[in-house]
C-alpha cells in the first residue's frame, strides 16, 4: 500500500463540477490581463488533509481533507445556483484511482456575501466538503 495524496482527491472533485458544467479554478481566479469573470463560477480552496493509520499496522492508508468551494455570481441567485450545482454535482462517491471514495460530506458555510473589491462587484459563498477515501 502507498499513502495517499491530495491530489488525486482533488482532481476529483474539480471532474464532478466541470463534469456539471461549472466552470471551476483552482486556488484563485485568472489574474492574467484582460481576464473578465464569468457570470458565475467556482473556486476551489483544498487544505493538505490528513493520512491516519487505519491499524495499529502502521500504514498510513485512510485519508481525509477539506476542499472550501467558493461559489461566486453577479448576483446573490447565481451565487447560490452554483452552491446549488455543486452540492447536486458532490451528492454522490468521488471517483479516485485506487482508492474507495465515499460521498463528499458538506459542511456548510458563511451567508452569501459581496465583493466590493472587484468591478462589477461579484457575490460569493465558500461551502466546504470533507473529502474521504480508503484503499479499494
Amino acid at each position: 500500500m502507498t499513502t495517499p495524496t491530495v491530489l488525486p482527491h482533488v482532481d476529483a472533485v474539480q471532474a464532478a463540477l466541470t463534469g456539471a458544467g461549472l466552470t471551476v479554478y483552482l486556488g484563485g481566479t485568472p489574474t492574467n490581463a484582460g481576464w473578465s469573470p464569468p457570470g458565475q463560477f467556482a473556486v476551489l480552496y483544498p487544505d493538505p488533509g490528513t493520512a491516519s493509520r487505519a491499524s495499529l499496522a502502521g500504514e498510513r492508508t485512510d485519508f481525509q481533507h477539506l476542499v472550501q468551494v467558493t461559489c461566486v455570481g453577479a448576483t446573490v441567485e447565481r451565487a447560490l445556483w452554483v452552491a446549488d450545482k455543486v452540492r447536486k454535482a458532490l451528492d454522490k462517491p468521488l471517483t479516485v484511482e485506487g482508492r474507495k471514495a465515499w460521498q463528499p460530506e458538506d459542511q456548510g458555510g458563511p451567508p452569501v456575501q459581496r465583493d466590493d473589491d472587484v468591478t462589477p462587484p461579484l457575490f460569493f459563498v465558500p461551502v466546504q466538503y470533507l473529502i474521504q477515501s480508503i484503499p479499494s
